[in-house]
């Protein structure tokens, strides 16, 4: 992203805002602090998932206060950026959202691993870290 394309606010979006959009929020906002408007939201609302909670806290990234807001809450909200973590989410932000540029980056749902506590955690942990490298490449 050059300088004169670096959105000022982002909305990450994912089907329940309970994994992948709350993960991309906090560590869009632990990178760069209050220099970005950073938002999260899913096609629907659901819980927060415990597991992505505790991968996160890994990294001293808390989100256990996060309350998962559905897309509707900011259809009145405008984003430079809106970046859909599943392609439910960028066909609804396509049909849904004014953004200036919506991008959609793949990224697999760690909830349907299955097997041992610590397969599932070292799914949710493979999301995390690919949401790492994606943003600290987009945003630098």
């Amino acid at each position: 992203m050059d300088q004169d394309t670096k959105p000022r606010s982002v909305l990450f979006v994912c089907t329940m805002n309970a994994v992948r959009s709350p993960m991309a929020a906090g560590l869009l906002r632990h990178l760069k602090g209050r220099a970005l408007y950073v938002e999260s939201a899913g096609v629907q609302a659901d819980a927060l998932d415990p597991l992505a909670v505790q991968v996160m806290a890994e990294l001293g990234i808390m989100l256990d206060a996060h309350q998962p807001k559905s897309f509707d809450e900011f259809r009145n909200q405008e984003f430079d950026l809106v970046v859909a973590l599943s392609k439910e989410a960028e066909l609804y932000a396509r049909a849904q959202s004014s953004a200036a540029r919506i991008e959609y980056w793949a990224t697999a749902d760690p909830t349907q691993e299955e097997g041992s506590l610590e397969q599932r955690k070292a799914a949710y942990r493979a999301v995390r870290d690919g949401l790492k490298r994606r943003i600290a490449a987009q945003f630098a």
